[in-house]
């Protein structure tokens, strides 16, 4: 399987995590989509389509958007096909990041996958499918896609400091109160300007990213002391962990198993 990743322009890196390309085999069937609380630009360059599932991965139950979409902050699980991953195109944002190429508040897109027609208007997905099948290699399928951000971009390209110092202190685990206090903003205009921006209310994305740290101290070359990860990440104790996990996966801890140690938050169904 090919797979290029590379970090944005400098004009992007303050909106973008990073960019990426794969072809190959991604995996075989449908799979689990775990929460990230962050919006992806994504593009199938295989299929003029991508399949979302309802939880139990039922084929009657698919719902297609066209190939090129934005994937919004998502606080609950997906269920895609594999196959829609044979050769894609992605940019992953930083949370909040995706705001300054979209018109209207983030929380719009949140939980969904939405057809660029749909955000950018018509043949704006199709037109950019044809460029990035036109670029001769990788990387200049990642100009492309960089371009086309630029050139879409709807508010100025300046980072916000106070969203940067909201979105990581939420992360680290700081309680959303606090956060808010430090911002100089009553909670309920914190939560509205969070919102706007990130796609998620402060305190979902807080229990999102809690949740991303948990599955990044899972060991996958020993066994696991799930009490151990659940205190060390922020969880009130083991229960309130297993019912946070289950909300979050559909999952018990004990039955996560995910495609491979580098691809934690995609979980292959049964």
């Amino acid at each position: 399987m090919q797979y290029v990743s590379r970090a944005p322009s400098a004009a992007l890196a303050p909106f973008v995590r990073h960019l990426g390309y794969a072809e190959g085999i991604a995996g075989n069937g449908r799979e689990r989509a775990l929460p990230t609380g962050v919006p992806q630009l994504l593009v199938n360059l295989a299929e003029d389509r991508f399949r979302v599932y309802g939880e139990a991965g039922d084929a009657q139950a698919a719902e297609f958007v066209g190939g090129a979409a934005l994937s919004g902050p998502q606080s609950g699980v997906r269920v895609i096909d594999t196959a829609d991953q044979r050769e894609t195109v992605w940019v992953a944002f930083r949370p909040g990041g995706a705001a300054p190429f979209f018109a209207g508040p983030a929380d719009r897109t949140g939980e969904r996958l939405l057809d660029l027609d749909a955000l950018w208007g018509d043949h704006a997905g199709g037109e950019l499918r044809e460029r990035l099948a036109a670029a001769a290699t990788p990387g200049a399928k990642l100009d492309v896609v960089e371009q086309v951000l630029l050139s879409r971009a709807v508010r100025p390209l300046r980072a916000d400091p106070g969203l940067e110092f909201a979105v990581g202190e939420l992360h680290r685990g700081r309680p959303v109160a606090q956060v808010a206090e430090r911002c100089g903003l009553t909670g309920r205009a914190f939560t509205r300007r969070f919102a706007d921006n990130v796609g998620l209310t402060p305190k979902l994305f807080a229990r999102v990213r809690r949740f991303q740290r948990a599955l990044a101290a899972i060991p996958h070359d020993r066994p696991v002391d799930w009490a151990e990860i659940a205190h060390r990440t922020g969880y009130f104790d083991q229960a309130h962990f297993v019912k946070e996990f289950r909300a979050f996966t559909g999952l018990a801890p004990s039955a996560y198993r995910p495609r491979s140690a580098t691809t934690r938050n995609h979980v292959p169904l049964g």
